[in-house]
């Protein structure tokens, strides 16, 4: 493709996201950018790292409660881990709340809380890869970074016809976007290209009557855009099993744990519960247990079948694993959603007298 093609495309592509780009809550639109209205780099990064293997529609609500609470970086970089790994639960990955704060901390010890204002320097930052890296750069600062996620992966393997399967056809379609990232208006194209991927060129159903993209294309010339990308199959996820023990003193305490720092759900305030090996393990106090049903919740390699133990204990329980804590300081919402699911199932159980 010549440069002039290029030129001519991602100019197409910019003419339609001025008209239709979406509105989130961390974004300057296109008209403000081009008033000299500049994105404040803490909310581009803030809001890359919720959306990494999550929805918009699912990062709307938790961004806006994290502003609001931690309106800056030295804010959230000051704040206390376990109200950050609250605010974070149910966002799932919750490695990213670990590294949001390692990140925001890193930024205000050895940035003076400014964000560094190029690719190269945000590597550097705990938890940014190089996605999160070209993301913030091209749309905070306006550097010709490449930024590809799965929307720009679908549309470039459409547009170019790529029909090599994904992982491994990723570089040649990091490649291909690079021909195209222009070096006037990147921040504005980084966003365009990915809603062209979330509105337009969609996994079903593709609207390519309204593509601004449709007659270049050519997965939709040959008539298998709907095919692409092509994915390798993936291998069948195996099945691992564990026990929750939830107990509820008289006064309404409830015993739970604080998950150690490093694995899954690592940080995060859960029911003592046994490895998930299937072993079962020993109960963390000798109480009448009963059976309360199970929880089934999938991770990204694995399912997780979760044998729920309920009990009441006395006031004087010594657990040997776990705290009781008080009543007035258990929020629910402040669980994983895989432990959120056992005290929904158990809320009997766990009623305050």
């Amino acid at each position: 493709m010549r440069d002039s093609d290029a030129s001519a495309l991602a100019a197409d592509l910019l003419d339609w996201y001025d008209r239709n780009a979406r509105s989130m809550p961390w974004r300057v639109p296109p008209g403000d950018r081009k008033a000299g209205i500049r994105p404040d780099p803490y909310r581009v990064w803030l809001s890359e790292v919720m959306l990494q293997q999550t929805t918009v529609a699912a990062v709307r609500d938790y961004f806006r409660r994290f502003t609001d609470r931690w309106p800056t970086v030295a804010d959230l970089a000051a704040a206390e881990d376990a109200a950050v790994m609250g605010e974070w639960a149910g966002l799932g990955y919750y490695a990213r709340a670990r590294n949001l704060l390692a990140c925001a901390r890193a930024v205000v010890r050895d940035h003076g809380g400014v964000f560094p204002a190029t690719r190269e320097g945000l590597l550097t930052l705990p938890g940014i890869g190089p996605y999160t890296a070209s993301a913030i750069a091209a749309i905070a600062h306006d550097e010709a970074a490449t930024v590809v996620d799965g929307n720009v992966e679908r549309v470039m393997s459409r547009l170019w016809l790529v029909t090599d399967p994904l992982p491994a056809s990723k570089p040649e379609l990091t490649r291909l976007a690079a021909i195209l990232t222009p070096a006037t208006r990147p921040g504005d194209y980084a966003q365009a290209v990915m809603d062209l991927g979330a509105t337009i060129c969609t996994p079903r159903n593709p609207a390519c009557g309204i593509c601004p993209w449709r007659d270049p294309c050519r997965a939709r010339a040959e008539g298998v855009q709907a095919t692409l990308p092509r994915k390798a199959e993936k291998a069948a996820k195996p099945v691992r099993q564990g026990v929750l023990w939830i107990a509820r003193r008289a006064d309404g305490a409830v015993l739970v744990e604080r998950r150690a720092e490093r694995g899954l759900l690592g940080g995060m305030l859960g029911f003592v519960g046994s490895d998930w090996d299937g072993a079962g393990g020993d109960a963390p106090l000798d109480l009448p247990w009963r059976p309360a049903g199970e929880v089934r919740h999938t991770f990204t390699h694995f399912h997780l079948i979760l044998t729920l133990m309920v009990a009441e204990a006395g006031m004087d329980a010594r657990p040997r694993r776990g705290e009781f804590l008080p009543r007035d300081a258990f929020r629910p919402a402040d669980l994983p959603t895989v432990m959120r699911k056992a005290h929904d199932l158990t809320a009997a159980a766990l009623a305050s007298p």
